[in-house]
């Protein structure tokens, strides 16, 4: 999928299996849409259905779970802890990849009003697809929640932006639909060690943006000129939070909605709440993802904790970041933590990895079969993952040994970008198979008629074209491996240097495969066309300079290794 959105519906029932199922069973029945999680909530009696896909998809999918969710909950007998208004309270869409914030708003804009129009539901645009200024924070269109509807709907100040503005016995079931463009919300939960939620609201109205009513030195609420009253902003932009106790847990809870993580991360705010835990003689438990998170905030939470420890490496791997992040945030408290469900980039990833998952064993096995794929490229990338691979072991070998504390950060580096080369190389061992498969398949397209033939010609061109830039891109990133294969030879942990050199030798086996590929590649390539001629010619410029840093890179690791080992 190239263009990719969420759509994250919150349906005011989580108590019946078979009206929240029944309303996230929609989804399925959508081409272009891929039901992600469906989290109910006993005691908030609302459930969070999570999908995403291209957004077609997402849209209609988006309009069924509404059209559902109506035909089956009743507001007027909905009780909860969570605030809401409606049947399905607040459908937002969220750009995950290709779109824009105001892509979203106009899918928005469109699927609000198919629900006013065809559904007969109010519906309020919120956040970024606000219609005005006041309407854009939710909290403020649902201050009095459903039971203030009856006063809200036909006064000219609430007008919907979609449907109609009466409070009758249709919109008294339904109630209002908010619909909505945002960025990436993180709904995010802290555990404590106790069940009094007041402790726990009172932590809230320190970390919440909006924070806690201003007293003077008296203790008196301060009011402003108008007699309103005045708030001392809290901690944390972009964070909403309350404390609520949850039967199922035995527990009060911390319940936030992040509306912003890049400006306010999850770990940072659970680092604070520990500390205003401890000085309310609290201790925090662990925490609850509700939904699904970007992968970034997880990197960057390992390694925000990784970082505070101080005598050990950044530089270690996606996995392990992951881990870090989970183990140190307590993410796995109240349920196991599966990143393949929780992580979105995960959860919707479309691209399986068949040679990536094998074993070992498995893969030599299919190398050394009959099948023409994997060959040369995908062994070229292979050793390209193992040099960066060792080029970022060795600083974890180095951060916090006695004698290396000069150059920590110089090796904490490395190590960060080394692991990023690796995960780029192991991407390219499937990439190169999947090239060269697309091109074998253009041969077998028909040829029996001039139009059938132009056709195939074409495939097969774009396809050898295709074929060329994978290896060709793992040629050009094996000069930078090597360049950190040095650093670590020449300023790494000594007692590691056979390790550097190995990855000084892979790394330029990876280079001589790669270019390899990229000539047979190219020596197929039927040059009669000028523009062909002029793309063969630069690319083998490309390959031939890209070939030539690699080989001195390599040169300059065995001189860092003859002089340390003693060898000619």
């Amino acid at each position: 999928m190239n263009n990719v959105i969420e759509c994250v519906p919150n349906i005011s029932n989580g108590r019946d299996p078979e009206v929240y199922n029944a309303v996230a069973a929609e989804v399925r029945g959508v081409s272009g849409a891929v039901l992600l999680a469906v989290e109910p909530g006993a005691d908030t009696n609302r459930t969070v259905i999570t999908f995403a896909g291209e957004p077609e998809g997402v849209m209609e999918a988006a309009f069924r779970v509404v059209r559902k969710a109506a035909e089956l909950i009743d507001m007027r007998h909905h009780h909860g802890t969570h605030p809401r208004h409606g049947a399905t309270d607040v459908c937002p869409f969220v750009p995950v990849a290709g779109v824009t914030l105001e892509d979203c708003a106009e899918y928005a804009r469109q699927v609000g009003r198919r629900i006013g129009e065809e559904l007969g539901i109010p519906v309020w645009l919120y956040e970024y697809a606000a219609s005005r200024p006041e309407r854009r924070n939710l909290a403020d269109l649902r201050a009095g929640e459903y039971e203030a509807l009856p006063g809200k709907l036909g006064k000219a100040e609430w007008a919907p932006d979609f449907g109609p503005n009466a409070w009758t016995e249709h919109t008294a079931r339904s109630g209002v639909c908010t619909v909505g463009a945002r960025k990436f919300l993180i709904a995010f939960n802290i555990n404590f060690n106790t069940r009094n939620h007041k402790l726990i609201n009172d932590i809230a109205l320190d970390i919440r943006e909006k924070g806690r009513i201003a007293r003077d030195e008296r203790g008196r609420f301060v009011r402003d000129a108008h007699g309103q009253l005045v708030y001392q902003p809290g901690m944390f932009a972009k964070c909403k939070a309350m404390g609520w106790y949850i039967p199922q847990y035995n527990k009060a809870q911390l319940t936030m909605n992040l509306t912003d993580f890049e400006e306010t991360p999850p770990h940072e705010v659970f680092d604070a709440v520990c500390d205003l835990a401890a000085e309310r003689g609290l201790r925090v438990t662990g925490s609850e993802l509700v939904g699904l998170i970007p992968l970034g905030a997880m990197r960057e939470a390992g390694a925000y904790f990784l970082e505070k420890q101080q005598q050990v490496c950044t530089g270690v791997s996606e996995r392990e970041l992951i881990r870090i992040a989970v183990d140190s945030m307590g993410l796995a408290e109240i349920a196991p933590w599966d990143s393949k469900k929780k992580i979105i980039e995960y959860a919707i990833e479309d691209s399986p990895r068949p040679l990536l998952n094998m074993t070992l064993r498995d893969f030599a096995d299919e190398l050394a079969s009959v099948s023409p794929a994997p060959g040369g490229g995908s062994v070229a990338a292979l050793a390209g993952a193992m040099a960066a691979g060792l080029a970022a072991m060795v600083p974890n070998l180095t951060v916090g040994k006695k004698g290396y504390k000069k150059v920590r950060d110089e090796m904490n580096s490395v190590a960060e970008e080394a692991q990023a080369l690796k995960d780029e190389f192991l991407k390219a061992i499937d990439d190169d198979t999947a090239a060269f498969n697309r091109l074998m398949d253009c041969y077998g397209l028909p040829k029996g008629t001039d139009g059938e033939q132009a056709a195939r010609a074409k495939a097969i061109l774009e396809a050898t074209i295709g074929a060329t830039e994978v290896p060709l891109a793992t040629l050009a990133r094996t000069a930078r491996t090597l360049e950190l294969c040095r650093a670590v030879a020449e300023r790494g942990n000594q007692n590691s240097l056979s390790d550097s050199g190995v990855g000084g030798a892979m790394a330029l086996a990876c280079a001589t495969g790669a270019y390899y590929n990229v000539l047979i590649n190219l020596n197929g390539m039927d040059t009669s066309s000028p523009a062909l001629a002029e793309y063969a010619a630069q690319t083998r410029a490309k390959a031939d300079e890209y070939y030539k840093q690699a080989q001195a890179g390599a040169a300059a690791v065995q001189a860092v290794l003859r002089k340390g080992l003693g060898f000619e």
